[in-house]
Formats: structure tokens, sequence, C-alpha cells
């Protein structure tokens, strides 16, 4: 049986993604190692569109990777993986991203098929330098006032799962008092 053939009788001829019926054709992640089904996914042509144009991807178009992230196949864990890292820019990829399991081989082979972006990639520290990540728990080390309101976020309050601003290395978001603010990273500890 070719490949194609065994992809459309694994996915019962729908994209492996968004599930639509249309255009369908076999879409292999690179890097390869062996080729054929384990690295290969059906997928259809807006879905493959976007995965190799990734400056026309439509975010809206892929809220459909919360199906897929749990396929039972590491191909499409794979390229769901790639495409909400594309997005995580977003908050709901990235909580999808936060969600997804995949062991470290896996993980790897996803990462290899990513361009690097390290260069400019913006790199948020505390007041000690410490790099801060998504999701990581800090506390106030003085009294701030929030704009726009009559609240002091005093020091020694811990804010925990941070988001980062991905346009701004010295503004971080958190939840103080319930109230979702923006914190300025030089008055923040990592804990």
């Amino acid at each position: 049986m070719n490949l194609e053939k065994e992809l459309h009788q694994r996915s019962q001829s729908k994209c492996e993604i968004c599930s639509s019926v249309d255009n369908l054709s076999v879409y292999t992640l690179l890097p390869t190692i062996k080729g054929g089904l384990d690295e290969s996914v059906l997928v259809c042509e807006k879905c493959l569109n976007q995965t190799e144009n990734p400056e026309q991807i439509d975010a809206n178009h892929f809220r459909c990777l919360n199906d897929s992230i749990w396929s039972e196949h590491q191909a499409v864990k794979v390229l769901s993986w790639r495409l909400l890292h594309h997005l995580r820019n977003e908050d709901w990829p990235q909580e999808l991203l936060e969600m997804m399991y995949l062991d470290e081989e896996t993980l790897a082979w996803a990462k290899s098929g990513v361009a690097d972006e390290d260069e400019t990639k913006l790199v948020h520290r505390d007041c000690n330098g410490v790099i801060l990540e998504h999701g990581d728990s800090v506390v106030l080390i003085k009294d701030l006032k929030v704009k726009g309101s009559s609240m002091v976020a005093k020091q020694g309050t811990a804010v925990r799962n941070i988001r980062l601003d991905h346009e701004n290395a010295e503004y971080i978001e958190g939840k103080v008092d319930g109230q979702q603010i923006v914190i300025i990273t030089q008055y923040v500890k990592k804990t």
C-alpha cells in the first residue's frame, strides 16, 4: 500500500489537523529519519499553505489544534506543536503548549523543525538578572502604585503564573489581588 493510501486509511480521509475533507495531500515533517507513515501527516490545502508559509498563518483556523494535540500519532503531535510554537505569542496557543505532552525524543524532533528565533527573542530578567519565563512566580521588591487604579501592590506580594510581554523585555503580566496588571521586571524577584 502506498503512503497516501495508508494516511487516508489512518485519518479516515480527513485532514489530521483540522478534519477538513477537501484537497488532502501528504505532508512529510522534516528532518526525516526513516520517512514514511510515521513522519507524515495528511493535511488539507489550507493547513498545508499556512504550514509552509507561516507569515500568512490564520490563528483562528488553528483553534482545531485543541483536538490534534491529543492524536495518537507522533507526526500529528509534532506538526501541532510546531504550529502552536509559531502562534505562541497569543494566549490560547501558549495554554495548549503547556497542556501538551511530548516525550524527550519527540520534543527534540519537533524543535529541530523550527527556525532558530533566539537572535530576535526578548529576554525578560528580574532585578537580579535571573531569566524569567512564562508561568514563573515572582515577588514584588517594592510597593507599586497601579496606574488607573487606587490599588497599591505591596512589597512581598507573590505573583504566580506570570505572562511575558512579547514586545517589551521590561514588562510582565500577572494577577495581584485578583486584578491582572502589568509589572516592570526591575521590581520583581523570581522565587
